[in-house]
Parts: C-alpha cells; sequence; structure tokens
C-alpha cells in the first residue's frame, strides 16, 4: 500500500470516527432537550395555572377580582391538556367555579374546586415522574452510545497513533543512517524494505547508487594512485622549492630543489612536525615562525646557494576546501613556496647602484648650478632686469627641484643598499615639530595656509633619529600642503598612545579613494589625477625611516574629508 494511500485512509478514518461521535452526542444531547423541555411546557405550567387558581379561591371571600384571576388561569389550562383524565378534570373543574361564581359563600363547591385541582395537579405529578424516567433512560442510553463510541474511537486512533508513524519513522530513520554510512564511504551498505510503497521504491533507487558508488570507487583506486604519482612527479621537477603541510603543520611532501635548499634527507622529513624540524634547521625555522600571522610582511631569504649568496622569496599558500554537504569552508593544509628571485635581486641592486651614482654626479653640478644663481643675484656682479630676474628665479626653481630629486634618489638607493645610517638617541618631540614648521612656513604662507599645532602637555622623549624623523615630518607638511585648497588649514597633532608617541598631519585636500591608500607608500607610485611634481619616492622613504626606527606609517582618507597620515615611534 502507497503511503499516500495509508495516510488518506489514516486521516480518512479519524474524520469519519469523529462525525460519528459528534452525531451520536448531538442526538442524544437533543433527546435529553426535548424530554426536558416537555416536562416543563405540558405539566409544570399546569401546576402553575392550579396553584394560581388555589391562591386566587381563598382571595373569593374578600375580592371580586379574584374570578377574573380564576378565570384567566382556567383558560390557560384548557389550552394545556396534555395527560389522560386531564381534560375530564378540567371540565369539572370549569363547572364547579361556574357554580362558585353562582354562590361565592357555598363551601362544598369550595371544597370540590379544590379536589379538582387536586386530581389534575396528581396527573401532572405523575407524568412529571414518568417523563422524568424517560429522560433518565435517554441520559443513560446516552452515556452508554457516546462511552461506547468513543471507546471505539480512541482504539482506532490509538491503533493509528502506533502504527502509522512508525510505518513511516522508521524507514526513515533505517534510510538515514545507511546513508550516513555511505557518506563514511561504506559503499557495500544496502536497505531492505519489504514494502511496494514509495520507501520500497527509494530503497531500490539508493541500492542502486550504492553499488554504483562501490564500482565506481573500487576501479578508480588505480587511478587516483596513478594521478598521485604524476603529482609528485611534477611537484618533484618544479624548479621552485615546495614543502607540503598538514593543518597541524606536519610535513606531507617536499621536492627535490627543497631538500637541496634544507641539506637534509626525505626520510628525516616527511612525516615529522615541522616544528620538530625547526630546531635543528634554521631555514626550516625562518620559514614556519611567521605563518600564523596573515599580516606578516614578507622579507627575501638569503641563502647560500648554487655557490654563492642566493635570494628567496618565501610565498605561503593555505588550502581550503568546503566539505560535501557543508557551507564553511574547512582548512587541510598549507603549502610553502620557495621562489629563486636572485637575478632579479642582482638587477636591483645593479639599478641602485647606478641610481647612487648617477644622483651623487648630479649633485655637484647642481650645487654648482645654485652658487651661481646666487651670485648672479648679487647686485656687486651686475644689476639684472626684470625679465632676468625671471628667469633667475625659475632657474632657482629648477634646480632646487633637481636637488631635491636628486637628494630623494640618494636617499633610496642607500635604504635599497641597506646602507642606512641611523643616529637614534633621546630626543624631545618640540625640536622635530619645530624644525619641520620652520621648513615649510613660506610654502604655507604663499598659500595662506594656517598650520595648527595640537601637542598634548608633558610629553615624554622618544627615541628617534632627529634628522631623519624632521624629514619625514617635513614630508607630510609639504604634501599636505600642495593638495590643501588656499586659504585652509593644515593640522599638526602630537600625542601619546601607549608606549609610542603618535605624530599626525592632517589636510583639507580632497582625500584617497580606498583603493589608492594600501599604495600611496610604494616607490614611484603618484595617485592618478594628483599634481606630479614629485618623484613618487618621499613617502616610500619615509615608511623605511619610519620602520628601521622601529616605529610604524600610515594613514586615514575620506573622499571629501581630506586625509591624516601620521607615524608612530616608541617612548625613550
Amino acid at each position: 500500500m502507497k503511503i499516500r494511500t495509508k495516510l488518506t485512509l489514516g486521516v480518512g478514518l479519524l474524520f469519519i470516527l469523529i462525525t460519528l461521535l459528534t452525531f451520536v452526542g448531538a442526538r442524544y444531547i437533543n433527546a435529553l432537550k426535548n424530554d426536558t423541555e416537555n416536562i416543563l411546557k405540558a405539566n409544570y405550567n399546569t401546576l402553575e395555572y392550579s396553584r394560581n387558581i388555589l391562591i386566587a379561591l381563598d382571595e373569593t371571600f374578600h375580592q371580586k377580582e379574584a374570578f377574573a384571576k380564576i378565570e384567566h388561569n382556567l383558560r390557560k389550562q384548557r389550552k394545556n391538556v396534555t395527560e389522560i383524565g386531564e381534560k375530564e378534570s378540567t371540565e369539572k373543574l370549569d363547572e364547579h367555579i361556574k357554580r362558585l361564581k353562582a354562590s361565592p359563600s357555598d363551601t362544598a363547591v369550595h371544597f370540590m374546586i379544590r379536589e379538582d385541582i387536586s386530581e389534575i395537579m396528581r396527573l401532572n405529578m405523575e407524568a412529571i415522574q414518568r417523563k422524568s424516567n424517560i429522560a433518565k433512560e435517554t441520559a443513560e442510553s446516552a452515556t452508554i452510545w457516546v462511552t461506547f463510541t468513543g471507546t471505539i474511537c480512541f482504539l482506532i486512533a490509538f491503533t493509528l497513533l502506533i502504527n502509522l508513524p512508525n510505518s513511516i519513522a522508521n524507514p526513515i530513520k533505517e534510510l538515514t543512517e545507511s546513508i550516513r554510512q555511505i557518506a563514511n564511504k561504506k559503499y557495500n551498505q544496502r536497505v531492505h524494505f519489504e514494502s511496494h510503497d514509495e520507501f520500497g521504491e527509494l530503497a531500490k533507487s539508493f541500492n542502486t547508487m550504492a553499488k554504483k558508488l562501490e564500482e565506481y570507487n573500487n576501479s578508480s583506486l588505480s587511478k587516483l594512485l596513478f594521478e598521485k604519482k604524476r603529482i609528485e612527479t611534477l611537484i618533484d621537477n618544479m624548479h621552485d622549492a615546495v614543502i607540503g603541510l598538514d593543518e597541524n603543520k606536519k610535513i606531507l611532501f617536499v621536492n627535490d630543489e627543497a631538500l637541496r635548499l634544507l641539506n637534509m634527507q626525505g626520510e628525516n622529513l616527511i612525516g615529522y612536525p615541522a616544528a620538530e624540524v625547526s630546531v635543528s634547521n634554521d631555514l626550516m625555522r625562518s620559514l614556519i615562525q611567521d605563518m600564523g600571522n596573515v599580516d606578516a610582511e614578507t622579507q627575501p631569504i638569503k641563502i647560500y646557494a648554487d655557490q654563492k649568496e642566493s635570494y628567496f622569496e618565501k610565498e605561503l599558500v593555505k588550502i581550503n576546501i568546503t566539505p560535501t554537504g557543508e557551507s564553511e569552508e574547512q582548512l587541510i593544509g598549507h603549502v610553502l613556496i620557495l621562489k629563486n628571485i636572485t637575478p632579479f635581486k642582482e638587477l636591483d641592486f645593479a639599478k641602485t647602484n647606478f641610481i647612487a651614482i648617477v644622483s651623487h654626479e648630479l649633485k655637484t653640478p647642481i650645487s654648482s648650478m645654485k652658487m651661481s644663481l646666487q651670485l648672479l643675484e648679487n647686485k656687486q656682479v651686475g644689476t639684472l632686469n626684470e625679465e632676468q630676474t625671471q628667469l633667475v628665479e625659475s632657474l632657482k626653481d629648477d634646480s632646487n627641484r633637481l636637488l631635491k630629486i636628486t637628494g630623494e634618489l640618494l636617499n633610496m638607493s642607500q635604504v635599497e643598499t641597506g646602507n642606512i645610517q641611523l643616529n637614534i638617541q633621546q630626543s624631545r618631540p618640540e625640536h622635530i615639530l619645530e624644525f619641520a614648521i620652520n621648513a615649510v612656513k613660506n610654502q604655507a604662507d604663499q598659500k595662506q595656509i594656517e598650520l595648527s599645532v595640537d601637542q598634548s602637555a608633558n610629553l615624554p622623549d622618544l627615541k628617534a633619529d632627529v634628522e631623519k624623523t624632521a624629514w619625514v615630518l617635513t614630508n607630510f607638511l609639504t604634501n599636505a600642503i600642495r593638495y590643501s585648497p588656499e586659504q585652509s588649514k593644515v593640522k599638526l597633532e602630537i600625542r601619546q598612545e601607549d608606549e609610542f608617541l603618535v605624530f599626525s598631519v592632517n589636510d583639507q585636500g580632497k582625500g584617497i579613494e580606498p583603493r589608492y591608500k594600501d599604495k600611496v607608500f610604494d616607490r614611484y607610485f603618484q595617485i592618478p589625477g594628483s599634481n606630479k611634481t614629485g618623484t613618487g619616492l618621499g613617502l616610500a622613504i619615509s615608511k623605511d625611516f619610519i620602520l628601521a626606527q622601529g616605529g610604524k606609517i600610515g594613514v586615514e582618507s575620506e573622499i571629501g574629508m581630506g586625509s591624516t597620515f601620521f607615524f608612530k615611534l616608541p617612548l625613550a
């Protein structure tokens, strides 16, 4: 029998039982109602009329209006004759009342009227008793039938309650357990249902699926082994060093290039935790030390390989998968890749040396040009006309710009070659602030920009190179003045934050788009659409100067709200 048919029959049977129980209960309740109304209408009213006549009969000696009351109740009684013998007694009562009306003082007539009323009341009392017995029998019959019908309904409903859910839930439970076994790769699991309903068809389809999965699993094993061997061969033949780790940082595989760099054998690596190997291998220790920090900047690793100092770039790849039937990703391992960037480093060194040499060679003639321009401005040499003065001013601006560019290039070459010289000592922040403000005061006055200083009271000393820190703050202020509109305000703030002293410069420029905020400190980068008068090295050099002193640097900006460049240096 189909499940749909079972449910239809079960629910339909319950509906029929509820309807039957309702019909039986309503029928007997209606019968009791009729019996009760019959007693009230047929007998109780007669007793009421008889009582009223007796009361009025006692008043006939005192009031003439009593006869009207007697006749009124008598008329009602004539209309309410319902029992055998009641009609004759009523007619006798009518005849005696007429006689009483003719002779009100006749006591014999009074006595006969009372006998007539007593007879009528007796007939109705016996009728009430009889009808009460009938109503009682009806109630007992109703109790029996309702109890019988309710018991039948309860037994049938209880049977359905026990059998119907189990006939549906048990196959579902068995099927769920079988599916769980299949999910655990136990493909020999089968479901056996004897019924010919939907569950039987489902079990047949499930068994077919499980059989095919078992066949596929058995037939794919050799293919999987072949694919595994091919992947291992590809990894071994890669020119980059590759190390695979599981989610617990246990080494899964190492290719030949990685073994050569680590100077170890595969049997001493594969299957061992990376932390255990790093105890005796410096290269492994440097490879895994920042694996948990996603935001950590990776510096090139210097390794002696190929009979020379070589440079390698570490790349960490996290392997995440989404298990079947789930929505969240799960980490299953890491892959460490070491890329040989030695040729690029050598080219970079050559470029840096070339820039340093060219910058140094250019600095001398540019300085000579500046001295010559100063001599031309001296009136002892000769007086210049207005056009000559403008040419000299233009040459001065160009020579200052060339001198600034060569200075930045020299600073960058020092940073790149690692020859940056720091003179870190205990310093006062006010000295750095004063130097930077004096350096940009003329620029601010030319654009009528107000320089506002907000510094906390009793600022502590800091550990810094005063010259290079002042250079960074001056660069921040120069950029703020350059990109701020005329007659605006540039705010410079110094405050203590934990173990650092924070310098920040806020301008009222147009701000920086979010996509460019992470690139403003890159070398040679200039925001598209900005005033490209510089080299794009100022912020890059600033970053290197601050990081070299153990500080931090950053920017906060929103379009239309200006920008705030800041750096932090440790306290003394």
